[in-house]
């Protein structure tokens, strides 16, 4: 469990990670349309993307030419269930953590 701890913790660790993760909260996105709002290439987008998709908090899919990016619903599993152990977290609520990803992305 600490490897896929690390690495769930190392792939949260980076803003734009974090900011691809609250843009898949809404639905299930193109990866041209994920990198849109970013300043960077599309080259850089896909190396985020294969890093949340081996922490396995999103999983790519192709569908035709195109290839998807979901957001995958029980990715913080592992994650929640070690920070309750410290008895002061509460589970996570994914409307909760959008907001709290949406502060972050804001601040």
């Amino acid at each position: 469990m600490s490897t896929t701890l690390d690495t769930t913790f190392a792939a949260l660790s980076d803003p734009t990670r974090r900011a691809i993760l609250a843009m898949l909260l809404e639905d299930d996105m193109a990866v041209t349309d994920v990198a849109e709002p970013f300043e960077m290439s599309l080259a850089a987008i896909s190396k985020h993307l294969t890093i949340l998709t081996r922490a396995g908090l999103i999983s790519q899919e192709k569908r035709g030419r195109v290839k998807w990016c979901k957001l995958e619903p029980d990715a913080l599993r592992d994650a929640t269930i070690w920070m309750q152990g410290f008895g002061q977290f509460e589970a996570v609520n994914l409307d909760a953590f959008e907001r709290f990803l949406e502060k972050e992305l804001d601040g």
